[in-house]
């Protein structure tokens, strides 16, 4: 059976961490440098920690229902070889 999983690249995955790293320190700097109260500096910062914690979570629900999806559109076809099979004998 050949190997169903695509692996990304080192230089994907270093890419992928560099951007994330650099964007969400600089919007945290960004927050941090505007004038005004700490508590709105505060809060800024904690929306847009909430916010990254919420794209996490929802990058890896889709990403699970879409290996479920393939996990049964797998088992699916070959259910419908085997009839197939049984039905040509």
């Amino acid at each position: 059976m050949q190997n169903l999983i695509e692996k990304n690249t080192p230089a994907w995955k270093f890419q992928t961490w560099a951007s994330f790293i650099l964007s969400f320190s600089l919007t945290l700097l960004g927050i941090f440098m505007i004038p005004g109260e700490f508590w709105i500096k505060g809060y800024l910062a904690m929306g847009i920690i909430f916010t990254v914690g919420s794209c996490f979570t929802l990058a890896k629900t889709i990403r699970d229902d879409h290996e479920a999806e393939k996990l049964s559109n797998r088992v699916y076809n070959a259910k419908t070889e085997k009839v197939l099979k049984e039905f040509e004998e």
